[in-house]
């Protein structure tokens, strides 16, 4: 029958025999404070260890809402030491449910999804999150998810990963987003409410130099306008034309006084 240690082995490391055979305890050692970037975030935080090898692989949460000035979002970071240096790279963003809760209205209609898309180095899984004005029918509803998914893979399909993350926590998709599906029914809020990396692609080395291509919201223009966009440019265009009548009405009566 084994015999039960009874003295930790952390503990058993911190004793040392003299040459009388004694055995005297040293002081227990500390942990540290050491330091871990996320350059993603622009940020540095401080996690405590007893040496800078036992962060490796350790996964953490960060609540932004200070950083973000008031949007309550969470990210997941998973830390690698490499070459003694502790480095954080975001896996997942997250939504908190009180900012969702707090948007909520009567008369109202939210829409919401989840589907996998292609980056170039990774499978990532999204989970938009629309609320309408006023309530809408389900087609209207059914259009503005199918006019989401196709324009949220059509998007991620020339960004990485870390350049989608950054663009939903600088509020950059959901503007793009909010101002494509305003043409189908105007929204009173659009967001992501879950963005993570389901599996890194193998063997793709993504050039930092690389030369972004034109983003949907950068080509906007050159899109088919709506109709309410026609009609506005049409009732700019006739008040140019009176107001042009009316300075050349004008100056021929002064003419003829």
């Amino acid at each position: 029958m084994s015999e039960i240690p009874l003295i930790s082995e952390r503990a058993q490391k911190n004793k040392f025999s003299d040459e009388t055979g004694g055995c005297h305890a040293m002081a227990l050692e500390k942990k540290k404070w050491f330091d871990v970037e996320i350059p993603l975030l622009r940020m540095k935080v401080k996690l405590i260890a007893y040496a800078i090898e036992e962060l490796n692989g350790r996964t953490i949460k960060l609540d932004l809402t200070r950083v973000l000035r008031g949007k309550s979002l969470e990210a997941i970071v998973k830390i690698k030491v490499i070459d003694g240096r502790a480095e954080g790279t975001v896996s997942e963003l997250n939504l908190l449910g009180f900012f969702i809760r707090r948007m909520m209205r009567n008369n109202i209609s939210y829409v919401e999804d989840s589907f996998s898309l292609e980056t170039l180095d990774s499978t990532m899984r999204l989970k938009p999150f629309l609320i309408t004005r006023k309530r809408v029918t389900r087609a209207v509803r059914k259009a503005l998810r199918d006019t989401a998914k196709t324009y949220l893979e059509e998007y991620a399909k020339d960004a990485t990963s870390e350049e989608i993350f950054q663009d939903i926590a600088s509020n950059k998709i959901q503007r793009s987003l909010s101002a494509k599906l305003k043409k189908v029914y105007p929204l009173a809020m659009c967001e992501i409410r879950m963005s993570k990396v389901e599996s890194m692609k193998e063997g793709v080395i993504i050039e930092k130099t690389r030369v972004k291509k034109a983003r949907p919201e950068d080509i906007e223009e050159n899109e088919p306008k709506s109709q309410i966009e026609e009609i506005e440019e049409e009732l700019a265009g006739r008040e140019e034309t009176e107001t042009e009548e009316k300075t050349q009405a004008e100056e021929t009566e002064e003419k003829t006084e």
